[in-house]
């Protein structure tokens, strides 16, 4: 087996990444972590509190966390982005930005989520310009103005009660009957008084001249169907990036989310994920490590169960897998 083919290849450095990076290291595999945003979402998070073992912590302190437990092992790290997995003869090839390719026995997938869009006019335009998705990272911007938070769960909860430490006046938009955040979240919501939330209201436009000014809804609010305000925070939900993975054959759901089992296989042999590029109904910082170190747990087995012969530059080199447990 040639010394540079890693056991295996987790592709995403959040906390399931880092979760995985961590396990794998004290399974003494080799290990090869790739991620151009190391920490991913949760370092965007303002408190976490629902994270064992800590009361309470701002997102970045647990991704920093992570990070550092996983770097006390004998990991490497790239910051780098794939940009394609080729798999020949049942080992993993994995290419990125900086025209590198690095071979696997074992990938662990976990690339997340990105922000799911309105995809309603004034969105694109008014980007940066008073369109925002992360509260923590832009909402210090508006101190004193006015904000809405478009959205029906605790990430919209979430956002709105951050968005009410620097505005003047924050609505939440909820298409559904009520907002459906974790019920702390929502009482804490309800005693705000610097927050209102409007349900059963549809967005349709963000309106404004080189910046936000307002927001057209399908109902008329206080007499009117566009809310003056000064900037707007979307929040309804993520899109799996599982797109990488579907190009060699994994299976996703409707909602493109890869399909794993309990041992965070996908139908790919050697090809595990984890997070909240997964199938999974609950999605949360402390699942998407525990998914990680199953994955990595499955990895090993895998590897240690299976022979391998990768080629380095050769495309004529058969690989060869074997199981080790037929010949026995």
């Amino acid at each position: 087996m040639p010394n540079n083919t890693y056991d295996t290849i987790i592709i995403g450095a959040g906390c399931a990444g880092l979760g995985a990076a961590m396990y794998a290291g004290r399974l003494n595999m080799k290990t090869l972590m790739i991620g151009d945003n190391i920490g991913g979402t949760i370092a965007l998070t303002d408190v976490v509190e629902n994270y064992p073992g800590f009361i309470r912590l701002t997102g970045q302190e647990l991704a920093d966390n992570l990070r550092k437990h996983a770097e006390d092992y004998k990991i490497e790290k790239a910051e780098e982005k794939v940009t394609k997995i080729r798999l020949e003869h049942g080992c993993f090839f994995v290419e990125t930005n900086e025209n590198k390719t690095y071979e696997s026995k074992t990938i662990i997938f976990a690339t997340g989520t990105e922000w799911r869009k309105l995809n309603i006019p004034g969105e694109k335009e008014f980007a940066n310009k008073g369109v925002h998705y992360c509260a923590l990272c832009d909402g210090a911007i508006y101190k004193g103005k006015v904000a809405a938070v478009i959205g029906g769960g605790d990430s919209a909860a979430k956002e709105a009660l951050l968005m009410s430490q620097y505005a003047s006046k924050v609505y939440v938009i909820v298409r559904g009957d009520k907002l459906r955040g974790e019920p702390i979240n929502n009482d804490r919501v309800a005693k705000n008084t610097k927050i209102e939330v409007i349900t059963n209201v549809n967005s349709r436009q963000i309106i404004g001249d080189k910046i936000v000014n307002g927001i057209v809804l399908d109902k008329q609010v206080n007499g009117s169907a566009t809310l003056k305000l000064d900037a707007v925070f979307v929040a309804i939900g993520h899109i799996a990036l599982s797109q990488l993975a579907k190009d060699i054959g994994v299976k996703t759901n409707e909602k493109g989310e890869i399909m794993i089992d309990r041992e965070s296989k996908t139908n790919i042999p050697g090809f595990f994920a984890a997070g909240d590029v997964c199938d999974t109904v609950f999605k949360q910082a402390i699942t998407g490590v525990s998914e990680g170190v199953t994955a990595v747990y499955s990895a090993y087995t895998y590897v240690n169960e299976n022979e391998f012969i990768c080629p380095i530059g050769n495309e004529d080199l058969m690989v060869k897998v074997e199981n080790k447990k037929k010949n026995k």
